[in-house]
This record gives structure tokens, sequence and C-alpha cells, in this order.
């Protein structure tokens, strides 16, 4: 059954156009140019309970906008939404007590006062019953080895620590559904591998629907099944990660291990060479032309091992997103 049901979502604004100088100023006074921005453009989508939803699009793709008309925040030109039943908008409070959003660059929690202060407020807004708000702190503090610097100022937290103490004041009414917009940016990679690992100790747990934005590919490939990718506000993919290679990415890696120790210095005639130590030697390869090109491979060099791969996850995004920039059509 479909927790999240979108139908032709939309979100556009009119940006005032001010231009330089002090006579265009007062000019601007009396009359004002705006242009039309559409940040999302007609979205369709379905989520079903228990996913675990990767959203992705390059900077300004829509991402956030529909994170934020999903959690009530903003309003839509048009087009419909229903979580859980609710539509967002309406900003029930019977809605806002079954969701939660975290956004990676804003703060939930008082800069100055510990955490612990913020989570009781928490605790008074969503009206959670004092044995069962203790529990749920407790366990979410332990599982993020957090609850030594429950009494220290927020302000005095590394940006790792606060992002635990975001997520755990998010999670304290125990939310059917997460939204979460970079919830790692900025982080180590030590802190961005804890956030991973307590995620997805979570969801598999508690079987929170999940819809999760983030430039990390880390990020994706460790917690999503199921990938979104958006673009200039509208909806181009969704399928699995693997489907997002064998549809967008139109090479393979060649890897070469030669027995003679010697890197051949004319692999341009087969493909783009790539940087590698002797006696490896590397190359991209049009995908429909692979196997042609380990035929004339092996009979012109003696080699002792080959491997054929994907390129990198992280190649076949950017590869996506920079083809999205350069369509007008979109």
């Amino acid at each position: 059954m479909a927790i999240i049901e979108i139908e032709g979502l939309a979100k556009s604004y009119r940006v005032y156009q001010k231009r330089e100088g002090l006579g265009a100023s007062v000019a601007g006074l009396f009359r004002r140019e705006y242009r039309l921005v559409e940040a999302v453009r007609g979205i369709d989508l379905s989520v079903e309970r228990g996913e675990f939803l990767a959203f992705l699009g390059p900077n300004g793709a829509g991402k956030t906008t529909t994170l934020k008309l999903l959690s009530g925040v903003i309003n839509p030109t048009r087009g419909t939404a229903r979580v859980m039943g609710h539509v967002p908008w309406r900003r029930e409070n019977a809605y806002r007590r079954r969701f939660a959003l975290v956004m990676g660059q804003k703060n939930q929690l008082w800069w100055d006062l510990p955490a612990a202060e913020s989570f009781r407020l928490h605790q008074q807004i969503y009206r959670i019953e004092p044995a069962r708000f203790e529990r749920t702190r407790d366990e979410l503090t332990e599982m993020l080895s957090v609850g030594h610097l429950l009494g220290q100022p927020v302000r005095e937290l590394s940006l790792g620590e606060r992002m635990k103490m975001e997520l755990v004041a998010a999670l304290l009414h125990s939310p059917e559904v997460l939204f979460l917009d970079e919830p790692t940016i900025g982080l180590d990679v030590v802190a961005q591998h804890k956030i991973q690992l307590f995620l997805r100790e979570y969801q598999a747990e508690r079987k929170t629907t999940i819809l999760l934005t983030s430039h990390y590919m880390k990020d994706v490939a460790a917690l999503c099944r199921r990938v979104v990718i958006i673009a200039r506000g509208r909806l181009i993919y969704d399928g699995s990660l693997e489907g997002i290679v064998d549809r967008f990415g139109g090479e393979k890696i060649v890897t070469l291990q030669l027995a003679n120790g010697k890197a051949p210095v004319d692999l341009a005639r087969y493909g783009e060479p790539l940087p590698a130590l002797p006696p490896r030697a590397k190359l991209r390869v049009q995908r429909e032309v692979v196997s042609e090109v380990l035929g004339r491979l092996l009979a012109e060099y003696p080699v002792h091992d080959v491997s054929v791969e994907d390129p990198p996850l992280e190649d076949v995004i950017a590869a996506v997103f920079a083809g999205v920039e350069g369509n007008d059509e979109l």
C-alpha cells in the first residue's frame, strides 16, 4: 500500500529581477520585473510503506522543494499529494505528529542550550508520554553514542555530533515518515559512516518510510534500493541503482594485466586511456564494442589477466547531471 502518493505536483515562484545602478533601483520602486522559476514541474510518484528512497539531482533540480511540499512547509502551484492519507499543506496536527523533516543545513535545536533541553521541548510539542519519551531518547542516544553529550550546549558540539542530535530530536516522536535533506553534508568520512549505520539499523528495525536527498553516492549505495532522479523539476528516472548504470552508463572500464610487464603506448586506438601503473593498463570503452575490443587486445598483447567493469556510480551520475544541464528540452 502506498504511503506517499503524488500526482502532477508543481511549484513555481515569481522572482524579482533587480538591476544594477541607482536609477534602476529607483525605477524598481514603481515598476518591477519578475521572472518565473519552475522549481517542480509536474511530478508523479508513489512510495510504499517502509521504503528507503533516494532523491538525486543536481543543485536546483527541485529535490528540497519537493520535500518541503511533502512536509507542508510550502504550498504547491498545482497538483496533489497525500502522505499517510493527509494533504501536507493543510498542516493538520494529526499529520505533523506522524512525520519528521531533517535538513542538514538547518538547525532545529536551541544553539545555546543543551540538547537535552530541546528534547524536553519536543516532548511537550508532540505530547509524548514521559516514560515513552525517556525510553526513546535513551535508545536513540545509545544507538548514536551521544548520551554523554546531552548536557553540553549545542554550540559546543562538533558538526557530526550536532547532526546526530538533530536525528534524535526528529525521531523522538517515532514518525512513520522521515524526510532527510542532505543529512551528512559537510561531515567527515567517519561521521558519515556512523550516520549511515544508524539510519540503516533504525529503518530496518522500525520500518520507517524514508526519503533521502544526498550528493554523496556512498549514502545512497549504503542505504537505498530505489532511486529517483529529478532534474529541472521533472522526474527522469525511477528504479534501482544498478538500473542507472544500465540506462545511462554507455561505457565499460577494461583493465589489463600485461604478462611482459610493459604498458602499451597506443591504447587510444581502442578507447580512452585511463591512468594506471604498469604492468596494468586501463581504458574506457563504449559498451557496444567491448567484445570486439577485447578480442583485438588479446590478439595483440600478452595479457595475463583482464577485467571488465561498470564505471564508478559517481561518474555515471555526474554524466547524467551534465547531460541534463545541457538539454534545453527539459
